[in-house]
């Protein structure tokens, strides 16, 4: 389905919500386009290039209505490899400690990295003269139609000015030197290295400058972290954290949880993230329940706001084993080492310490 491989485990059909198999993740740090996960809220929206039309407006001196070709000809067109990371990544583990209700069970597969190819959005925001006032916010909207909200809107979010007119936030219209699928927010999307995958709003079709953060559902209601006890059905606009950049994590992508795996030499694959401010410096691994501890080799980055993957080789006795990870950024900060400490009624920003439990024969 929508060009998927046979490895892509599908949460919800409509929406369409599936993510990778964490071993096929684990193949390259360049993820294929049949292999990207998928978030969406609502139908697919089927727009030709050649009807698509952006507006950019709010505060800005020069109002603008773009053309496909507009505006892929009259800017500077720039590359940019990023990680897109859903906010329920890894929802699955805070389900082993309490049930998250309402929501799509994702594991360690919403996550995957493209080569991103389109216009920086600081470039169209100072072709239409936006201000540049201390405090202002992006909005975007889309026209994909969500049922999810309360009540149904398009889908949107915002961010703050100071991150739109960042280079590494494009316009984007090709991924991985193919046009944009549909799917993946086609002709045209947002992309938004370093922050959530839903302030990567695809389908983008409206821009728009303004003094406070947008009031889509999205944004103002969704895609925000509520403490433990908060029934997130009557809360209110505005209230929890409103997530935007993404949380230092990692993951194990090979082996996988429940394999059987004879004994000797054991290669272990994963991945390592954080949000581009924030250098990876160290990946550890442990086999014995964290009494010690044992280095990974760390791939170079391949982008600072990549992924970087990273295997270590331990030796597996018969029985069975727990692998653990923990990751360290330039900073010397590290993240929790249990899903109870960070567990929330949306089931958001899990990056406790990953494990998978392997039977070795």
């Amino acid at each position: 389905m929508w060009g998927k491989s046979a490895a892509t485990i599908v949460h919800e059909r409509c929406p369409f919500n599936a993510e990778a198999a964490a071993a096929e993740l684990a193949r390259s740090e360049i993820t294929p386009l049949d292999t990207f996960y998928c978030r969406n809220h609502g139908p697919i929206p089927d727009i030709p290039a050649q009807s698509w039309r952006l507006s950019v407006d709010g505060l800005v001196a020069k109002p603008l209505s773009l053309g496909f070709e507009e505006l892929t000809s009259a800017f500077k067109v720039h590359t940019v490899v990023a990680t897109l990371q859903c906010a329920g990544n890894r929802r699955a583990g805070f389900n082993e400690i309490r049930h998250v209700a309402g929501e799509d069970p994702w594991g360690s597969g919403a996550t995957s990295t493209a080569v991103w190819r389109g216009v920086a959005l600081a470039d169209v925001l100072d072709a239409a003269a936006a201000r540049r006032d201390r405090g202002l916010h992006v909005a975007f909207a889309a026209p994909d139609r969500s049922p999810i909200a309360s009540p149904a809107q398009v889908f949107g979010g915002s961010i703050p000015l100071d991150k739109a007119m960042s280079d590494e936030v494009l316009l984007a219209w090709e991924m991985n030197d193919q046009p944009l699928p549909r799917i993946h927010g086609g002709p045209v999307r947002v992309v938004v290295p370093g922050y959530i995958g839903a302030r990567s709003v695809k389908w983008i079709d409206s821009v728009t400058v303004q003094e406070a953060p947008s009031q889509n559902y999205f944004q103002a209601v969704a895609y925000r972290l509520l403490p433990a006890d908060r029934d997130p059905d009557s809360a209110e606009p505005g209230e929890g954290i409103s997530l935007s950049s993404v949380v230092l994590n990692c993951d194990i992508l090979a082996p996988t949880d429940g394999d059987r795996i004879p004994g000797g030499a054991l290669t272990v694959h994963g991945y390592a993230f954080a949000d581009g401010d924030h250098g990876i410096a160290r990946v550890d691994v442990s086999i014995d329940e964290g009494r010690s501890w044992r280095q990974a080799d760390l791939n170079p980055p391949v982008s600072r706001w990549a992924w970087q993957h990273w295997s270590v080789t331990v030796t597996a006795g018969p029985g069975p084993l727990t692998v653990m990870a923990r990751v360290w950024d330039a900073t010397g900060a590290t993240h929790p080492e249990s899903a109870a400490s960070l567990w929330n009624p949306k089931g958001y920003a899990n990056n406790s310490w990953p494990r998978v439990h392997l039977d070795i024969t």
